[in-house]
């Protein structure tokens, strides 16, 4: 969206080059003007209505007219030799008034068939800036339907070849100035070294431009009908001036995120800082359109047995050292869960059963909660699953509905109807280290002082202590060992995956931490977790830690 394009008839030179000659705005075709018979496709009052294919002559006869109709400046005269009067005669006027066209040459290229390619070389003036404007378009002439006369059949890509039904062409200020995003280092970030953030980079813009001090673009640019669709810039008359935009981002984290994504098709992480909740590192494959990232919505798998671990662990239903039966398979409700490979461990402590990522362990002691509800009170008190997250762009911040039964048991081992993404399993990792959720943020709340959401609660001390206790196992010799293997420093780590209606493979989740830094990542049809999305989160987890 933009706003300051001002709507104002501007008079100009306007001309179509036909067999070398030029016509200016007031050479005006004959029969066009006053009552000199209109192009729209109504009745004819001749006796004889011709019919068939156009011919030859009519295809030029008719495209001429109409190209110089329309470079002479005259849109009335223009659309009646369309078949569409009534959509076209606003629509060429707008060329003028809403895109201010001030200069238009328009050169037809030879016929082929009934379609006519044509150039255009204009000149769009707005506020006394002044920029040349050339493209290429085409159309159709065809014969009237009750008139038998030839027109030209009218479509909004005449104007220009990317216009579709119910967009406009405008000229004037951006919405938002542009801006120049830097990391918290002062590095600065661009969408050609940083693919990933193109959309991110669009949105700050969007959303902060003017905050950040600087000066609008002057564009012209489509104005897509629907408010869910991009516009589309087509011209920059002027530079405006960029304002400086500091994020949360870490410039070695995100050259290392985009670069292990690129190892699978579609694949997305997010490195979170869990003691201040900064976002370091977004990155997804493919890099451009939906960001997975932030805004995915897939069931997480194990890595979803964190807040699992934690909700039993604070019921006092268990502990890290405690034993925990760990059986082939497990049935709750006439629903019935097992291990890959129909694997146990007799006479496991429930740190085991977390390092290798036993299902049937934590499926057992759902009776134990004597609430069905619990996860889900669980994911939303204290790790901030399912509150309004403003990050500073669009995310979904995850989602772990009260459930029942055999749909309750799922989402213990984040199945069903729970719904994660990496910034919110980075998230949960970040708030199982320090015992405290901190709302993951890209900018900071002082340039807009916006809420910043909290969780009604933390997790007590000796509650964190295991669970990252456990996760430094899985990490260790547990099912994140390979993956982790190169990461220094004080690490902990959990493996997922997460069968999709649908697919052969499962999808594969992975997060961990390395001292001060939390990053999660997911790789579609990546099988288990420490195969795939473990070493695209362990490479952000070096890059950053």
């Amino acid at each position: 969206m933009r706003s300051g394009a001002k709507v104002a008839i501007v008079g100009g030179v306007f001309a179509v080059v036909v067999g070398g000659v030029g016509y200016g705005a007031y050479n005006m075709l004959d029969g066009l003007g006053g009552g000199g018979g209109g192009g729209t496709d109504s009745k004819s009052t001749s006796a004889e209505v011709k019919t068939g294919p156009v011919t030859k002559a009519e295809i030029d006869d008719a495209s001429k007219k109409f190209l110089k109709a329309w470079a002479s400046g005259d849109p009335i005269a223009a659309s009646q030799l369309t078949n569409n009067a009534a959509e076209a005669g606003p629509a060429l006027t707008g060329y003028r008034e809403s895109a201010h066209v001030t200069e238009a040459v328009i050169t037809p290229g030879p016929a082929v068939g009934s379609k006519v390619p044509y150039t255009v070389k204009a000149t769009v003036s707005f506020e006394g800036r002044s920029k040349p404007w050339s493209y290429s378009s085409e159309l159709t002439v065809v014969r009237g339907l009750t008139t038998g006369r030839p027109l030209v059949d009218w479509s909004p890509a005449m104007i220009h070849p990317d216009l579709t039904d119910g967009a406009s062409l405008r000229t004037g200020e951006a919405a938002a100035p542009s801006i120049e995003a830097v990391d918290h280092n002062g590095k600065v970030l661009t969408k050609e070294k940083y693919p990933s953030l193109g959309s991110i980079l669009d949105a700050l813009r969007e959303k902060y431009g003017q905050k950040a001090g600087g000066t609008a673009d002057i564009e012209t640019w489509i104005e897509n009908a629907d408010a869910g669709s991009p516009d589309k810039t087509l011209l920059t008359l002027t530079k405006g001036r960029p304002g400086r935009l500091r994020t949360t981002l870490d410039a070695n984290a995100q050259a290392a995120a985009e670069v292990a994504v690129k190892k699978f098709s579609q694949a997305s992480v997010v490195a979170v800082q869990p003691s201040t909740g900064a976002i370091r590192a977004v990155a997804n494959n493919p890099a451009t359109g939906f960001n997975a990232a932030m805004q995915g919505k897939q069931a997480p798998g194990s890595t979803m047995k964190i807040v699992t671990a934690a909700m039993l662990i604070e019921k006092g239903l268990t502990a890290a050292d405690r034993k925990t039966e760990c059986p082939p398979t497990a049935t709750y409700y006439g629903r019935t869960f097992k291990n890959l490979d129909d694997f146990s461990i007799p006479d496991g402590t429930l740190t085991a059963s977390f390092a290798r990522s036993c299902n049937t362990a934590f499926i057992k002691l759902i009776d134990d909660t004597k609430d069905d509800a619990a996860l889900a009170k669980e994911a939303r008190e204290v790790f901030g699953i399912g509150l309004d997250w403003q990050t500073g762009v669009v995310s979904f911040d995850g989602s772990v509905p009260e459930e029942t039964q055999g749909e309750a048991a799922a989402q213990y081992i984040g199945q069903g109807t729970v719904q994660m993404n990496a910034l919110n399993m980075a998230s949960i990792t970040a708030t199982a280290k320090t015992g405290t959720f901190r709302q993951p943020i890209l900018v900071d709340r002082a340039l807009d002082g916006r809420p910043i959401a909290t969780a009604s609660r933390s997790l007590p001390g000796y509650v964190s202590q295991q669970l990252t206790n456990m996760m430094r196992q899985t990490a260790s010799w547990g099912t994140g060992k390979a993956a982790m293997a190169s990461v220094g420093g004080d690490k902990g780590a959990k493996t997922g995956s997460a069968e999709v209606d649908g697919q052969a493979t499962s999808n594969s989740w992975f997060t961990g931490f390395s001292n001060d830094l939390a990053a999660a990542a997911v790789v579609q049809s990546g099988g288990h977790g420490g195969d795939a999305a473990g070493p695209v989160a362990a490479a952000v987890l070096r890059a950053g830690s």
